[in-house]
């Protein structure tokens, strides 16, 4: 394992627990709360404003199922064995807090969220199909999880785009989601000087691009508080 992987798994690992440490602590995926420099609660035509999309963490949880299939089959070292198990885990929860919590569930609200996840996942499937690793179905399915994990972060963007503010945590989330991208890109051209390895490059750079957006807010809003302010992407769609 070269640093880059190991950068961008921790990364990965730590975004994750940024996430979890929101829904735990606040018990809430909306961006009701109270501001402390406006002392004004955050409403948007007096309904609940979500900062977390559910179907980004369905997407990602589709993503680690069908990539770690191998779990129990093939082992390959103890770090990967627990880092399946962690990310597996982890995912899971956010879904389960966001979907059955008693007090986390009330605070999602599904108007907000309405991207259509899952029209991302048969053109995922079927691409794997179309250009796979290996030819039988964990390699497929490993295949289409790389696919789908470079799309699956879309829902979050567009509902960030829609409500045009980013608290401290969901922001730090997705810069971090962001990061781990980025070192994996760099784990993978090294993997290409040195191991000969030329697998799904140009996948890592198409995730890696749909975060321009959200990273356009989060330099704005360093150092602020909340604010709402428009993006390029939201100047091209208007």
């Amino acid at each position: 394992m070269n640093i880059f992987r190991l950068a961008g798994d921790m990364t990965h690992l730590l975004s994750i627990v940024v996430l979890l440490l929101k829904i735990r602590t606040m018990k809430s995926c909306a961006g009701i709360e109270q501001l402390v420099h406006m002392d004004v609660i955050v409403k948007r035509s007096g309904t609940l404003v979500n900062r977390i999309s559910l179907k980004t963490q369905e997407l990602y949880v589709i993503v680690f199922v069908t990539r770690y299939l191998d779990l129990f089959t093939k082992y390959i070292s103890l770090y990967n064995s627990v880092m399946k198990l962690v990310f597996l885990g982890t995912s899971i929860a956010i879904v389960w807090y966001m979907r059955y919590h008693k007090v986390v569930k009330q605070t999602y609200n599904k108007e907000e969220d309405t991207f259509r996840h899952y029209f991302l996942v048969l053109p995922c499937f079927v691409l794997a199909l179309l250009i796979p690793n290996k030819t039988n179905v964990i390699e497929v399915l490993w295949t289409f999880s790389i696919y789908l994990e470079a799309v699956a972060i879309l829902p979050q963007l567009v509902l960030l785009e829609r409500s045009r503010i980013i608290d401290n945590l969901t922001g730090n989330y997705i810069f971090l989601l962001g990061a781990y991208r980025a070192l994996y890109i760099l784990n993978w051209i090294y993997r290409f000087l040195v191991e000969e390895n030329r697998r799904y490059h140009w996948i890592g750079l198409v995730q890696t691009a749909l975060y321009a957006d959200f990273f356009y807010y989060y330099i704005k809003r360093a150092g602020r508080t909340e604010r709402s302010i428009s993006s390029p992407l939201e100047t091209v769609l208007s």
